[in-house]
């Protein structure tokens, strides 16, 4: 089990579109395999590769330890790209465990449609709703450069200002490692 450093907000590679993965080698293995162990670790139920420094469009989802949930196995999405979001929204805190300690009412599609290639490079469409649409929609936007926060409403954003120059500047504490502020790439 390899625990790695969660990336924070204000890390550039947040706010960066990743990279599209064109070979599944050992070391992007490898990193799946990391970034679940530092997912769980950290009591998540998603984390997408930015979020472990690495600008990799990879991001993974196990929500089967939240109840009603329990048959829902993990997936890992590969240059996922949702391709329709359902008419139908819904309005669910969300948290990250990049922006510890904040949690605000978010507004996403309660369904999508996304096509995604699994570790085979396989091409894959899923039709989903509910948490894991959700958590899908959550990470995906990571991938894209977008965190959460940026979709809260504007009152929300002031609330949190204060708290997430705490989280830019390091001044916080949790039980997961973090990473120092991440202007690189992690190569794997």
């Amino acid at each position: 089990m390899a625990l790695l450093p969660v990336t924070m907000c204000g890390d550039k590679i947040l706010r960066k579109k990743t990279v599209k993965v064109t070979e599944v080698d050992n070391e992007t293995i490898e990193l799946i395999t990391n970034m679940f162990d530092t997912m769980r670790n950290a009591n998540g139920i998603g984390l997408a590769a930015n979020q472990v420094g690495a600008d990799k469009s990879i991001l993974i989802v196990d929500i089967s330890l939240v109840e009603d949930h329990e048959e829902v196995k993990p997936i890992v999405l590969i240059n996922p790209k949702i391709k329709k979001f359902s008419d139908e929204k819904s309005v669910i805190e969300e948290g990250c465990l990049s922006i510890p300690d904040i949690r605000e009412d978010v507004e996403r599609a309660e369904a999508i449609t996304v096509a995604y290639h699994d570790t085979d490079l396989k091409e894959h469409t899923l039709e989903i709703d509910s948490l894991l649409a959700r958590v899908i929609q959550h990470e995906y936007d990571h991938l894209q450069g977008i965190l959460f926060t940026d979709l809260v409403s504007d009152e929300a954003k002031k609330r949190i200002k204060k708290p997430l120059s705490k989280i830019k500047r390091r001044k916080i504490d949790v039980e997961y490692p973090i990473s120092d502020s991440v202007d690189y790439q992690i190569v794997f």
